[in-house]
């Protein structure tokens, strides 16, 4: 059966909050979902399941995971009930095998939020099977790099693969910033020098991205950053970026999703 290329996808997730309100991520998500092929299946590569070792989610029903405190009642009413797809899980564990990088399935990993909240605008019919890859902060952005690499015939398959991260992450500066005024100059410098690199012939250098202009404030961790570099690997060395939205949440978040598909 012929199935549609997807491309693959970088998403800022932004605040649980997202999942009910409006904002642009929301729509955009909503307009992506809509106007794009369906796909067989999507891969989610959320920052909030980090693990030493390369770990997929192998459940039938994946659980809907509030891993949050302090937001509304209604937030945690919210379930996501997708169905697993352990057969994808199994075939994505192969992949990695085979480029030499050792992975496992979890049966019993459900779904975060840096999954579900965008997944619930996407396919709010949760109709598409749903697998979870971890990140592994520990390991660097040419681990993710070769991560995407080496599942990127899933998107020959049907598979939409799916980045969630942040393009800038620093909590600390969100709730000290405050939400009013301009975004803070170093989150302005790190996501500047990011989007000037997003293209097929530069992309090579953010792998040093250590080095860039407000880099370690921008993230004082890692593990919202490194899903780009899944998608980035997924997407090849020939691939377009299409901008679903971009802007800021306060003051320190910089707020950026994209597509990157094939020339």
């Amino acid at each position: 059966m012929k199935t549609d290329r997807q491309a693959a996808l970088f998403l800022s997730h932004g605040s649980p909050l997202h999942a009910i309100a409006a904002s642009d991520a929301a729509r955009a998500w909503s307009a992506y979902g809509q106007q794009t092929p369906r796909p067989r299946a999507v891969l989610m590569v959320s920052a909030h399941w980090d693990t030493g070792l390369a770990m997929l989610s192998g459940a039938r029903t994946p659980q809907t995971i509030h891993d949050f405190g302090g937001f509304p009642e209604e937030l945690y009413r919210i379930r996501y009930p997708a169905p697993g797809a352990p057969e994808l899980a199994e075939r994505a564990r192969v992949l990695l095998k085979q480029a030499g990088i050792a992975a496992g399935v979890d049966g019993c990993r459900g779904l975060d939020h840096g999954a579900w909240v965008p997944l619930r605008h996407l396919y709010p019919e949760a109709d598409v099977p749903v697998v979870q890859l971890s990140v592994q902060s520990g390991l660097g952005a040419r681990q993710h790099w070769a991560l995407g690499r080496a599942l990127s015939p899933l998107r020959d398959e049907g598979v939409l693969i799916i980045a969630s991260g942040h393009m800038t992450h620093n909590l600390r500066d969100y709730f000290y910033a405050g939400e009013g005024g301009e975004p803070l100059e170093y989150v302005q410098a790190f996501r500047s020098w990011v989007l000037e690199r997003l293209t097929p012939e530069r992309a090579s250098e953010l792998l040093d991205w250590e080095g860039a202009p407000g880099a370690l404030r921008a993230h004082p961790t890692p593990e919202h950053f490194l899903p780009l570099f899944v998608a980035l690997g997924a997407a090849g060395e020939r691939f377009v970026r299409r901008d679903l939205y971009s802007g800021f949440e306060g003051r320190a978040l910089a707020m950026d999703g994209f597509a990157l598909a094939d020339q």
